[in-house]
């Protein structure tokens, strides 16, 4: 991991290293005078909050799932002895068997897929439990504290202090891939696609659907990420105030790495990462909904999901059409592939919009393309079907390659394309695809996040010495046949439309394709480019130079730095930048690339 395993010490005592320019751990600024509490100062605090209301004060500690409830009750009966504390989820959850029969339609029997729920917190525990707790609660004679999943309503919504511990998905994914079962669920050794798939499809849901109710009364919010002893804490007006002030600016999330069986060395060498990895295949560096943000004051930080800013301020991160569209999800995603000195990817197909709608419960797909960051000389993209090509056939040979003895001649099927740095490939949903070895690819795509129909995968299993999933029958409903080798050349790939050139500036359209929803920019500049949000939010990467910085032209925010590689996000409600070089900057050109969603500028009305 590269997020911050005690965000309690000062943030300098976790950063990896300082040789790379690439910053691995970016922050946010709380507002000046916060202080970040460390570890059982958030429980003392909260206690402080609550006795000022009341001498029987109650306190309710909201933990999303995956934290560890017992640990965390436990904590706080050592720094409050005096208060009687009450693990909800113990007194009042539905039997495991309930829960299960519940969701079972949503998880489906697929290891990977499921369908998306609509569940609430209190579907998940015992209505008669619940009501006994909650007498309970009432006829209490001394301080009280519930904790766990779902506490503000067994409070009653009467708390006189509201504590959120709250936990970034990529955390609850390395618990779950060390043992950690999914919530009440008892299946630790469970495949962790499987528990992946019962927090995405279920608990993720109906704990972002809860959460986003108690932004608005939070008394503290507290680290779930770090050890209990060393946790950071921030006060709940803090939390919001840093919050709307990050919609003013630019920012990054926190980018997270992860090995994987196709992996290569680029982004371990370039962006100095561990070197004792086998590997990096995987960079998720703008995924709200999987990536955290570093709220930070006086060196120490608080680890948050960035999915709270997606949840609390929509409409000054998306602007009003992308949230009249998207509502509060973040629609844009951007990742790198590493395939330098690796393998290929799996020959994949994405699902239709209708398709990941009626199957699956989404309400759009993943449209996507590849950008290339980087790439050896015989690096390639696989793309489309060949002309000719029969799908009865090409079906009949994929499925006998399933049993591990008759390997899929992907070149005689699909078309194979050079690719080059800063080429960009355009796949809209239903083209057959994937990057060969040694590119370093820039994904830009919508973000559903999982639904890829793997069709194809070498013959390889995963790290975990188990087959990787393929999913020839979804893939089989969704290959568009007609996106042949004509097709695709004349869509797909080489589509840049220069659109400005100025002195010293080349304003270029590179894709994607016009199916998807995602436009892509990319600026070539010696000195500077002025770029305005008109109302969608921005996201850019910084795909050539060293170093640059994003300035207002009013003065509203302090200059920004960015380094080569690094993704950040402009709010829409930022409006007008400047991306300049720095006086430090030694690159002689400049290049970013910038997304957004088609039709929702002030001036594509």
């Amino acid at each position: 991991m590269t997020t911050v395993d005690s965000p309690g010490i000062p943030l300098e005592d976790y950063m990896l290293d300082d040789r790379s320019s690439y910053v691995k751990l970016p922050t946010v600024a709380l507002p000046e005078g916060s202080t970040v509490l460390v570890g059982d100062e958030a429980w003392e605090t909260a206690m402080e909050i609550g006795a000022a209301k009341t001498g029987n004060p109650l306190i309710a500690v909201d933990v999303y799932p995956g934290a560890d409830v017992a640990a965390i009750a436990a904590r706080i009966r050592e720094a409050l002895p005096e208060a009687d504390v009450i693990d909800i989820e113990d007194a009042a959850a539905a039997d495991r068997g309930v829960i299960d029969a519940l969701i079972s339609r949503n998880l489906t029997d697929d290891r990977v897929f499921g369908v998306m729920s609509h569940f609430t917190v209190d579907e998940f525990y015992d209505a008669d439990r619940l009501s006994a707790l909650q007498r309970r609660v009432e006829e209490r004679n001394g301080p009280t504290v519930l904790v766990g999943w779902g506490a503000d309503l067994a409070a009653g919504r009467a708390a006189d202090a509201l504590v959120l511990v709250d936990l970034a998905r990529w955390e609850i994914q390395q618990r779950q891939r060390a043992g950690a079962p999914n919530w009440r669920a008892g299946n630790g050794s469970e495949d962790a696609l499987r528990k992946y798939k019962r927090g995405f499809f279920v608990e993720w849901r109906a704990a972002d659907r809860h959460k986003r109710t108690l932004f608005d009364r939070i008394d503290l919010l507290v680290d779930g990420n770090a050890a209990f002893e060393t946790a950071g804490a921030v006060r709940g007006a803090d939390f919001r105030t840093a919050l709307a002030g990050a919609t003013g600016r630019p920012f990054r999330v926190v980018p997270f790495f992860d090995p994987g069986v196709w992996g290569g060395q680029w982004m371990k060498s370039t962006l100095d990462l561990d070197p004792s990895m086998a590997n990096y295949a995987w960079c998720f560096d703008c995924v709200p909904e999987e990536n955290s943000l570093l709220l930070e004051a006086d060196g120490r930080v608080v680890e948050i999901p960035a999915m709270d800013l997606v949840l609390s301020r929509p409409r000054e991160l998306l602007g009003d059409r992308t949230f009249a569209r998207f509502g509060a999800e973040f629609p844009i995603r951007f990742d790198f592939l590493d395939t330098m000195g690796g393998g290929n990817l799996s020959l994949q197909v994405h699902p239709l919009t209708e398709y990941i709608r009626e199957t699956f419960g989404m309400a759009y797909t993943q449209d996507e393309s590849y950008y290339m960051l980087d790439a050896d000389d015989d690096a390639v993209v696989y793309l489309g079907v060949k002309t000719g090509v029969d799908p009865e056939e090409m079906i009949s040979a994929l499925r006998a390659a399933t049993d591990g003895d008759h390997p899929f001649d992907a070149e005689r099927y699909v078309n194979v394309f050079p690719a080059r740095k800063h080429d960009h490939f355009a796949i809209p949903a239903g083209t057959i695809h994937c990057s060969g070895a040694n590119s370093m690819v820039l994904e830009i795509s919508a973000t559903p996040f999982i639904f890829t129909f793997k069709l194809w995968d070498w013959g390889r299993l995963g790290l975990d010495g188990v087959p990787r999933p393929v999913h020839l029958d979804h893939g089989e409903r969704n290959i568009q046949w007609d996106r042949d080798t004509e097709w695709v050349e004349e869509n797909l790939v080489g589509q840049v439309e220069e659109l400005r050139r100025d002195p010293g500036l080349i304003e270029e359209r590179t894709g994607l394709h016009e199916l998807e929803f995602i436009e892509v920019r990319r600026h070539w500049f010696e000195d500077e480019a002025a770029h305005d949000t008109e109302g969608t939010v921005n996201v850019l990467n910084l795909v050539e130079g060293d170093e640059v910085e994003v300035v207002s032209p009013t003065g509203a925010f302090a200059p920004y730095t960015i380094h080569y590689a690094e993704t950040f996000i402009v709010p829409a409600a930022v409006g007008p930048y400047v991306i300049r070089r720095t006086a430090g900057s030694q690159s002689s050109r400049f290049a970013t690339v910038k997304a957004y969603v088609r039709g929702t500028r002030s001036s594509d009305s």
